[in-house]
């Protein structure tokens, strides 16, 4: 009997300590880290730099008035549509506009100048519209060469975005050639309007081309003096957008690069490519007062017209120039990398425990990074790795 008794009493006493001893370790070993899980993944990629930009017509006119005069009140408003050659503004002579000899001249002169710039810009025309008809033969000739396989895609993309870019330049080459026609016939109007001492009728002020009426520096009547800015006339429907760049993010776009543009007033978003990078810089001070060099790039829309029909002149968008893309790209979470010395390393979860791994990384964006070698695709990757982390400890995924 006493024996059984003191049997139970040691084996109570050993699940006692048994219990106790559970207890100290629980209690004392390190507990598991709750961490932010992430994964190796093979996906597309693109590499970006995002600016706001600002819709703006290609090509614009400013009417000015020819001579001095009195301006009757501007019946157009902002938005109205203006055929080439409408009158905009009737000029009612002044008496005091007389020439005398030197004026005379230098208005000939005015006269003859117009004329010499009207067949240089004629003689632009015709280069264009050569280049023009160029380019499109070559899109032609490019189009049927991928049919047989004998090109590639890219050559094809290429050749269209040159002919885009020809056709472009023909409409700035015939623009140019229709507002220096109507700079000529204002030197012309000068020179009869004020030579007659002012006493003439009053004077039209023709559209040299049609669009929209963008601006009306001054509507009500009034006098005017010669070259002051009457109207600014341009077509809406030919936009172009004008990104203003950081000079280090400039030197990585070039002409043809692809440009995405986002929150623009739509849930769509539409494509462009860029024109022209400009090749001089401007000082712009930040909203935090830094002095930053900054360079224009101008980008042309390859969206159809009707997806941004809605959009107009001075009109905000988000540009995301694409610098770098690609379809299958080894991948892992931008927050999961930090620094290992000269390189970068990310902390692998394996059966619970984190380990720390080195990496090899390639090109990145502000959410991945392109992983050249030490992890494979499916494996599982700690985000924001803080400073509790260490090789070997136990995590749990929250």
């Amino acid at each position: 009997m006493k024996h059984s008794v003191a049997w139970r009493r040691g084996v109570a006493a050993g699940v006692l300590s048994l219990l106790v001893g559970w207890g100290l370790y629980t209690g004392f070993r390190p507990q598991a880290i709750d961490v932010d899980p992430g994964e190796v993944v093979r996906a597309p990629l693109a590499v970006t730099i995002e600016q706001e930009g600002r819709t703006r017509v290609v090509d614009r006119y400013v009417i000015t008035a020819p001579v001095a005069g009195y301006a009757r009140r501007i019946a157009l408003e902002v938005g109205d549509a203006v055929d080439s050659g409408a009158t905009v503004v009737r000029l009612e002579p002044l008496r005091a506009e007389v020439l005398d000899v030197r004026r005379r001249t230098e208005a000939e002169q005015r006269v003859a100048a117009a004329r010499d710039t009207l067949s240089a810009v004629a003689e632009n025309e015709k280069a264009a519209l050569a280049g023009a008809g160029l380019a499109h033969k070559n899109l032609d000739r490019m189009r049927e060469l991928r049919a047989t396989g004998h090109v590639t895609q890219d050559a094809v993309d290429r050749a269209r975005a040159e002919a885009d870019r020809a056709d472009a330049e023909l409409r700035s080459a015939q623009f140019a050639v229709r507002t220096t026609r109507h700079e000529l016939e204002a030197a012309r109007a000068f020179l009869h309007f004020a030579g007659d001492g002012g006493s003439g009728a009053p004077l039209e002020v023709r559209s040299p081309v049609a669009g929209r009426v963008l601006g009306i520096p001054r509507k009500s009547e009034g006098p005017v003096d010669s070259g002051q800015p009457l109207l600014e006339i341009g077509d809406p429907a030919k936009l172009e957008v004008e990104v203003d760049l950081l000079s280090a993010d400039a030197v990585r776009v070039a002409p043809g690069t692809p440009v995405v543009f986002r929150r623009w007033g739509s849930d769509e978003a539409l494509e462009g490519v860029v024109r022209r990078v400009e090749p001089v810089g401007f000082t712009k001070v930040s909203a935090l007062g830094v002095e930053e060099q900054r360079v224009w790039v101008i980008v042309d829309f390859t969206s159809p017209r009707e997806d941004w029909q809605r959009l107009g002149d001075g009109y905000r968008v988000e540009a995301s120039f694409i610098v770098w893309q690609a379809d299958d790209v080894l991948q892992v979470p931008a927050s999961s990398l930090f620094r290992d010395g000269d390189g970068w390393a990310v902390f692998v979860v394996d059966d619970g425990i984190a380990i720390r791994r080195a990496v090899d990384i390639g090109r990145k964006n502000g959410l991945a990074a392109q992983v050249l070698g030490g992890i494979e695709a499916g494996e599982a990757v700690i985000r924001h790795p803080d400073d509790r982390l260490r090789d070997g400890v136990r995590v749990v995924t929250r």
